[in-house]
């Protein structure tokens, strides 16, 4: 009843806002922000008013306070922009117009205010890349327009309903089809987004935008060669093209085809010199592959031509093994005093500097950072702990004992597969680097075809009107099962090397253990499990690619590791001796009993090489690839205890998991 009656009061106001009556509006926003401070729209609206008063100090005063609510509101970008043209600022006005249509690429009036900035600049090259997107966006259908804006907002749902409607009107519109693949990307539905994506090619097989987003979908489905093969058609289409070339060098990488990735990345850099995001993509192929000076080189050269370029400072620390110098932690330091700092580079220097700190062992000035580095990088999600809750314990109603029982039968009967699950930072990546140093065994990634399935299977309910996931799997019959997994064996083929067995290390497919055993009855799943505090404390110090939303805060973390236990309780009880715990300190302790414990349960003989895991040549693209190079040590185990003092909302959190732990196996 309150949201209707603000949004109602809101449409109000809109009114004024046209008829121009700012200050009444102004009086009745003041009453809604006074109940709710946190208002974007109200504080979006403030910030209308006060500028068209020309009263610009409160106008920025409210953008500020919006942009610390949502960092990615591009229309708060776009009224900062507008607000610093009628101040006479240009210059500034220019970064928060480029701000804004980094995060909404809809917003018409950004790009053109920048091509007439750029143009009374002669900036003339960006004018007319400013302009093609004035005209690109102009001669666009107005519904796809409402789409990209919608999707900037994060209203994917109702961004994909448009998007269908206005396909079957015109099926074969490329540009529709290339959104709503962008749609289905964001969505997790990676298979559909593939499909579209490759349709819209054969229709234009020149549209060098659907060419990028089908090799990055190509990536995110880790069909690494077909998505290099994409990336050489677009090199060859424009060989001076930087960006292509960037692009083919990322997708080598991916092949493992690492000097051939650098000697793209350099062929860059003759054209773009110092160019920070290729000296730090060459760092990341350094570091993939084992070359830790080079990487920390390149990694040093992005820094030294961007200083506040923060995701080379960050990559530093994320080496685990890097220390900073004195001068490196005051260049850091200086750069959180930047007001122009991007909100992303923010984020980057906050965690980089939580590292440095906690080296030094000053611990409470290190936690301050790392708690502002969650603090900024939470703002940016939409992370529902209480949706996650309820998700998790609906798979404790839906795979009870009995629903297993009736489905004895289903699935696949290979046994290849090596479910390493559990929570990120639990010890998966040594688990798996001790198992992929067996003869029998391929090493693999972080496989998304688990969680693909699942977002299919979500998208199938909501189509079908069928009960939602996991109730739909009740649902699922004997052939279906097992046709879901011959695919899964059939699409991770393409990451192995031919040996009989092979790891899949996706944490979260813990969640997903009653999809697994009705489609894969014959694999084995490892659950690897840590103290709860170092565990989630290691969780909150980690800036992650990507996912894993629930780490930026001590409370969400701590419930999502008490979910994740209750959860896995309910898998020991339904489906007993299925799934193999080990406990991060055991394998630390007597690592040569776990190692035994661990072959014997995927019914492998025991090989010396497991024991030494750290001499096993391979790429590990994990934040503990430098770690797991090197002998098994203890010095980890206990490092949550130096922030003990800042951590009791997260042994609140936790509850009664904390005195449980450590969990034995019969």
């Amino acid at each position: 009843m309150q949201a209707a009656e603000d949004k109602s009061g809101l449409e109000a106001i809109q009114k004024q806002i046209v008829a121009r009556r700012f200050d009444a509006a102004l009086q009745d926003l003041a009453g809604i922000l006074q109940s709710d401070p946190n208002n974007a729209e109200a504080l979006y609206m403030s910030a209308v008013c006060y500028r068209c008063k020309h009263d610009f100090p409160p106008a920025l005063g409210s953008l500020a306070m919006l942009k610390t609510l949502a960092p990615e509101h591009g229309r708060a970008y776009q009224e900062e922009g507008h607000t610093y043209r009628d101040m006479g600022r240009p210059d500034d006005a220019l970064r928060c117009y480029e701000l804004a249509c980094h995060f909404n690429p809809a917003l018409l009036a950004s790009w053109r205010e920048q091509h007439r900035i750029l143009s009374e600049k002669g900036l003339e090259r960006r004018a007319i890349q400013a302009l093609s997107q004035v005209e690109h966006l102009q001669s666009m259908p107005p519904a796809l327009v409402a789409v990209m804006d919608l999707v900037a907002e994060g209203r994917l749902l109702k961004a994909e309903d448009i998007c269908r409607r206005f396909l079957l009107k015109i099926p074969q519109h490329t540009e529709g089809m290339r959104l709503l693949a962008d749609i289905g990307v964001r969505l997790g539905v990676l298979d559909d987004a593939e499909f579209l994506l490759e349709s819209a090619l054969k229709l234009e097989p020149d549209n060098a935008r659907v060419r990028l987003d089908y090799v990055q979908v190509l990536r995110k489905r880790q069909k690494f060669r077909q998505a290099l093969e994409q990336a050489r058609r677009l090199l060859d289409s424009a060989p001076e093209n930087p960006q292509f070339r960037s692009v083919y060098g990322v997708e080598c990488m991916q092949n493992g085809d690492y000097a051939a990735a650098l000697q793209a990345f350099d062929e860059v850099l003759q054209k773009l010199p110092g160019d920070p995001v290729t000296l730090t993509s060459k760092g990341h192929a350094y570091k993939t592959s084992g070359q830790y000076d080079a990487a920390v080189d390149a990694y040093r050269s992005a820094i030294a031509s961007q200083p506040q370029y923060g995701e080379a400072s960050y990559s530093l620390a994320n080496l685990k093994v890097y220390e900073f110098s004195d001068v490196e932690i005051d260049a850091m330091l200086a750069q959180q005093e930047n007001p122009a700092l991007a909100h992303n580079d923010r984020i980057y220097f906050c965690f980089a500097l939580g590292k440095a700190f906690e080296d030094r062992r000053d611990f409470a000035t290190a936690f301050d950072y790392y708690s502002r580095g969650n603090r900024l990088k939470k703002a940016r999600g939409r992370y529902d702990a209480d949706q996650m809750t309820a998700d998790l314990a609906a798979h404790q109603a839906v795979c009870g004992a009995e629903f297993f029982a009736c489905r004895r039968q289903f699935g696949h009967a290979a046994r290849d597969p090596i479910f390493i699950v559990g929570l990120p930072r639990a010890g998966s990546t040594l688990l798996e680097q001790i198992l992929s140093s067996h003869s029998q065994v391929d090493g693999t990634l972080e496989l998304p075809n688990i969680l693909s399935l699942s977002q299919r299977l979500r998208r199938r309910a909501r189509e079908t009107g069928s009960g939602a996931y996991p109730k739909i799997l009740s649902e699922l019959n004997e052939e279906e099962a097992e046709q879901y997994g011959k695919a899964y064996i059939e699409e991770t083929r393409i990451h192995r090397q031919g040996a009989p067995s092979f790891i899949d290390k996706m944490p979260n497919n813990f969640r997903h253990i009653g999809l697994i055993q009705m489609i894969l009855p014959g694999a084995r799943i490892i659950d690897a499990r840590r103290h709860p505090m170092a565990c989630c404390f290691s969780g909150f110090k980690q800036l992650f690619a990507e996912g894993q939303e629930f780490s930026y805060d001590l409370h969400d973390i701590g419930r999502y590791y008490a979910d994740y236990v209750e959860l896995m309780d309910h898998w020991d009880k339904v489906l007993p001796g299925r799934v193999l715990r080990v406990q991060y300190e055991d394998v630390v302790s007597d690592l040569e009993t776990q190692v035994r414990r661990i072959l014997d349960y995927c019914g492998l003989p025991f090989e010396a090489a497991c024991l030494n895991f750290h001499e096993t040549e391979r790429s590990v693209r994990t934040p503990s690839s430098e770690q797991v190079r090197q002998p098994i040590f203890a010095s980890g185990l206990e490092q949550w205890r130096n922030f003990d003092a800042w951590l009791g909302p997260l042994r609140d959190a936790l509850g009664p998991v904390l005195e449980r732990y450590p969990v034995r196996q019969d």
